[in-house]
């Protein structure tokens, strides 16, 4: 197949193929026209290097899902290097997860002060005023 019916297939663009080409993500096979020609296994590619961006991982890190699809294994997860990847992006998902956490308890903290606040002026308005004989 051509370059257009790969990226439509892929639900991607040329140019980001011609990209993942330069970087060495996608073979860059010519026909004898001249013209690019990828098959059902480079589209088996694309849409594992998309879905690893799907979940946030940088075009870097597909490198090993891809080479180890290329190597004629059935999933590109399966191989040491990929695995590695998953584990050093889980600790960074794990990280961020924990940071976000801190970050929410702080920010509750600040509402729960802020209610509290607004709560004891809004008792303090409505209080009838004292006289100086009462008790």
């Amino acid at each position: 197949m051509r370059i257009g019916e790969l990226a439509e297939r892929a639900g991607t663009t040329t140019r980001a193929l011609r990209y993942y080409e330069e970087l060495g993500l996608l073979p860059a096979r010519r026909a004898g026209n001249g013209y690019r020609a990828y098959d059902e296994e480079d589209l088996r590619l694309l849409r594992q290097i998309r879905l690893l961006q799907d979940f946030g991982f940088g075009l870097e890190e597909t490198r090993p899902f891809v080479e180890c699809l290329r190597a004629g294994h059935p999933e590109g997860d399966s191989c040491p290097a990929s695995l590695e990847v998953y584990r050093r992006k889980l600790a960074e998902l794990d990280d961020c997860i924990a940071r976000l956490q801190d970050v929410r308890a702080q920010v509750a903290g600040q509402f729960e002060r802020a209610v509290r606040a607004r709560d004891e002026l809004a008792a303090e308005e409505v209080r009838p005023p004292r006289c100086e004989w009462e008790e």
